[in-house]
This record gives C-alpha cells, structure tokens and sequence, in this order.
C-alpha cells in the first residue's frame, strides 16, 4: 500500500470486484447448468452441511480456489478448466465475486458470479440437497 493510501474495507474490495464480473441471477445459473457449466460452492464444509448444497456444484471452499484452479499449481484439480464456463457462488455473494475476481486474473475467461448466493437460489425454491437450516 502507498504511504498515503488508506486500506480498503472488505465491503470496498467486493464492490470493487463487481465492477470486474458478471453477476447471474439463480434461474440463469440454472440455466447453465443445464448447458455444461461448471458450479463451484466456495463455502465451509459447515456451511454446505447445516444449510445443504445446489446438486451438481463442485466444493472448492474459498481458501483453496487459487490453488486448485490454476493450471500450474500442484494441487490442481482436473475439473478446474480456464475454458470452461465456470459459475461460483458462496452464501451470500461477498466471496463468489472476490473469487469471480481472482479467477479472471489467473486466465479464467468466462467466469461468472451467481448474485444473491446459495440464499437466493434456495429462497427462490431451487433444488438442494442435504442441510438442515435453512438459509
């Protein structure tokens, strides 16, 4: 950070990241999820066990995403293509666009951020699987 900089809010960096990205509403991830893509959960294990899960999303939990995303990385993970259509999301909203972020940044060319989260998308009656709270 330069001297005279101040820090950025954790709320600052994501309206900064959302700038970046491309937001999808729960029914148009739906839809492309019908089509090939790739749904990444980037929340806790806790998480994806009290509140359950979007059937069909990869569990890549936000602390290892980077790692297990880039090609060059020796945790790499084979489901983790830069070309492919690749649509994260967390609870909320706040991590998915950091991550939608960072993703672009290491060569992801069509990334998208599911807007409102796993919150949205069970509110509005999506399929889940598993959990026992709800969001």
């Amino acid at each position: 950070m330069r001297e005279n900089e101040k820090p950025k809010t954790a709320a600052q960096l994501v309206a900064d990241a959302r700038t970046r990205i491309k937001s999808l509403t729960p029914g148009q991830v739906a839809a492309e999820l019908g089509q090939g893509a790739l749904l990444i959960d980037l929340r806790e294990s806790e998480e994806r066990t009290e509140h359950g899960y979007i059937p069909g999303a990869v569990h890549a939990a936000r602390g290892m995403l980077e790692f297990w995303a880039d090609p060059t990385s020796s945790l790499h993970r084979a489901e983790f293509d830069p070309k492919r259509r690749v649509i994260v999301h967390c609870m909320a909203g706040g991590r998915s666009s950091l991550a939608a972020d960072t993703l672009q940044q290491i060569g992801y060319a069509n990334v998208a951020h599911m807007d409102g989260g796993f919150e949205r998308w069970a509110k509005e009656g999506r399929p889940v699987q598993g959990g026992h709270a709800t969001p």
